[in-house]
């Protein structure tokens, strides 16, 4: 479906949430944030994604990173679902807030309805979805899963390591890259400008093309 998506611009919206009302912008401040929806309060998969995003707040608070939930339930069931999730996940604690949807609008300014979901009454309801948002407000990643399919938070902390590595050097993460793995250096750094801003210098591979566009480094 068109809407919010990877450069995109979040809007200022103004919501209600188990910990009162915030307004987005002032919520995200300078840090990055991960905003995440889930199809309803008191559902099996969305309780485990929330208790397992609990036992990975501290990774996240690490990074400097904040959370916010969304669900399409009202406050008062948030608070009550949160017993829940707690007691699923033992020892951990929902710090983060989670937003209030009850009227379905939320979702569709923030690009996360799922059009083959519906509740009882018809209404639309969230799809799984995720945006890393950073401190300049703009989406710079999106996970999207249908409702049957929860999310594997470990994919989530490594993609918002190669975003933070991205946006502090000019490099790039290969494919399943992970923390201490080494990075590729940007196609737009000159071998000249690689040496100065990589002093402990890179790799280039050698390939049938002979061109030297892969270079792998350490940061």
């Amino acid at each position: 479906m068109p809407g919010l998506t990877i450069g995109d611009t979040i809007p200022n919206l103004e919501v209600d949430t188990n910990q009162g009302r915030i307004k987005l912008y002032d919520y995200i401040g300078d840090s990055w944030t991960i905003i995440f929806s889930h199809p309803g309060d008191f559902t099996p998969v969305c309780t485990t994604e929330l208790g397992i995003m609990a036992a990975y707040a501290s990774k996240f608070a690490e990074r400097g990173v904040k959370l916010l939930g969304l669900s399409c339930d009202d406050v008062k069931s948030h608070n009550e679902w949160i017993k829940d999730i707690e007691a699923y996940t033992p020892g951990s604690k929902v710090t983060y807030p989670i937003i209030a949807d009850p009227n379905r609008e939320i979702i569709k300014q923030l690009n996360m309805v799922d059009p083959d979901e519906k509740d009882s009454s018809g209404n639309q309801l969230p799809s799984r979805a995720l945006h890393i948002v950073g401190p300049d407000k703009k989406v710079k990643l999106s996970f999207l899963y249908p409702a049957s399919t929860g999310r594997n938070m470990d994919e989530v902390v490594r993609a918002l390591d190669s975003l933070l590595k991205a946006s502090k050097h000019k490099v790039a993460t290969p494919a399943n890259w992970k923390q201490g793995d080494p990075v590729v250096i940007s196609p737009s750094v000159s071998n000249d400008q690689a040496k100065e801003m990589f002093p402990n210098g890179y790799q280039t591979i050698d390939l049938p093309s002979k061109k030297d566009y892969l270079r792998f480094t350490n940061v």
